[in-house]
């Protein structure tokens, strides 16, 4: 053979193995996007030929990420066995660095909390090193409960509160935190030593991604707002997350919109979050030595407190409330006009009392959107609460096997002599 018909194949093996491991993403993309379907329907949908597709799930079966056998009922012509997202041997494990707490959790393929994990502490009160460190501690406990999983993890996302740098993997400014240059992601790897990725990203970006639910066309055009101590979110467009030239795109919380008002831990007046971060709220439903300020009790204990206060119809709780759901309508306003997203979706602290504010921030948003009806943007509570950050840090680190499933090994030996 000539060296030049040697050349042609190798490039031509190579194209081959492209095109499957892109036919493979395209299938598990599919079951996870629409969900379970039989391979005739498939075969349709992706305009592969159902042998392909029959090979195709058969490699996928091997590697554990889909299973096969339930009828497919209501199809035309004879029923077909539905192929599913399976994945428990694999797992995406997401993690969380705020200023109350930090957190993990692991999510296998279908979307199943293998384990999560919380710490409530006081990250501006600690060396950042410490906070790493029991970070590092969960995400070692979290690793040891995937391992009695019978999985392994494919990656690891830590969702950080302040601005990234994540070419660096660095926390650039963390206001709250009182955090600036913290080599994030070097500390993570050099204390846990992983044989997986680890990704550092921002926390607002990650609650984003956990709300843009596969398949649902309402969460293809959204804005996440995200609030704790500070507040930030993320920008959905046709279903991507838009970072900006530098991955800082979602630090909504500061917006000047008090220009007279108070001091933020950035250092400018009147930011976003000096009126509608957690703090804001606080100090307008209890005086300094009522329990629902102290940083001791969890925050969740904290916000139930407020929650059963405004159910008994308390009036400072209710008054203050409303004065902070105004301010979040204020700036849900402003970025309606600028993007008008199909929905806002209040995660984080706001999910947790957000039903008692809901009706000021629909007001103040219907009031400054300069479009009829608000431009059509509606206001949706997140169900994932405190939980979103970590689990959009599971789903970012899953996507590796999404993009490319023969990262992961097969369970079922290949054939000797087999070319898959």
């Amino acid at each position: 053979m000539s060296s030049f018909d040697d050349v042609q194949n190798r490039f031509g093996a190579a194209d081959q193995g492209s095109l499957r491991r892109t036919n493979l993403a395209l299938v598990l993309g599919r079951l996870r996007d629409q969900g379970p379907r039989s391979r005739a329907r498939l075969a349709t949908e992706l305009g592969i030929t159902r042998s392909g597709v029959s090979s195709l799930v058969g490699e996928l079966v091997e590697r554990g990420l889909v299973r096969t056998g339930v009828v497919e009922r209501g199809a035309v012509g004879r029923p077909g066995t539905s192929v599913r997202l399976d994945g428990r041997s694999v797992c995406g494990i997401g993690a969380e660095i705020n200023v109350h707490h930090v957190a993990t959790m692991a999510m296998d393929l279908s979307g199943n909390v293998v384990a999560e994990h919380r710490l409530t502490l006081d990250g501006n009160r600690h060396e950042a090193s410490e906070v790493v460190d029991r970070l590092v501690e969960l995400v070692s406990r979290t690793e040891d409960d995937v391992a009695a999983h019978g999985a392994a993890p494919v990656g690891l996302t830590v969702g950080v509160a302040g601005l990234v740098d994540s070419t660096r993997d660095m926390l650039t400014l963390g206001p709250n935190l009182e955090w600036r240059e913290v080599p994030v992601g070097a500390m993570i790897r050099d204390r846990l030593q992983p044989d997986y990725p680890v990704v550092i990203d921002n926390e607002g970006n990650l609650a984003a991604i956990a709300e843009t639910l596969p398949g649902d066309p309402g969460r293809r055009d959204i804005l996440v707002i995200f609030g704790e101590v500070g507040l930030g979110g993320g920008i959905v467009a046709d279903g991507r997350l838009l970072r900006g030239r530098q991955g800082y795109a979602g630090e909504f919380g500061h917006m000047i919109v008090d220009p007279q008002g108070r001091r933020c831990g950035c250092g400018r007046i009147g930011c976003w979050e000096t009126v509608a971060g957690l703090r804001a709220l606080l100090d307008a439903a209890a005086d300094t030595d009522d329990a629902v300020r102290d940083p001791a009790l969890g925050l969740q204990a904290r916000l139930a407190e407020l929650n059963r206060r405004a159910d008994l119809g308390d009036t400072r709780t209710l008054a203050a409330l409303d004065q902070v759901g105004g301010w979040i309508g204020v700036g849900a306003a402003m970025l309606t006009n600028a993007l008008n997203p199909a929905a806002i979706v209040l995660s984080g602290y706001f999910a947790e009392v957000g039903h008692h504010m809901r009706g000021s921030i629909e007001a103040r948003l219907e009031a400054g959107v300069l479009a009829p009806h608000a431009g059509g943007t509606v206001v949706e509570l997140s169900t994932l609460g405190f939980t979103a950050a970590v689990r959009g840090g599971a789903t970012l680190a899953l996507e590796s096997v999404f993009a490319d499933p023969t990262r992961v090994e097969r369970l079922v030996p290949v054939a000797q002599g087999e070319s898959r």
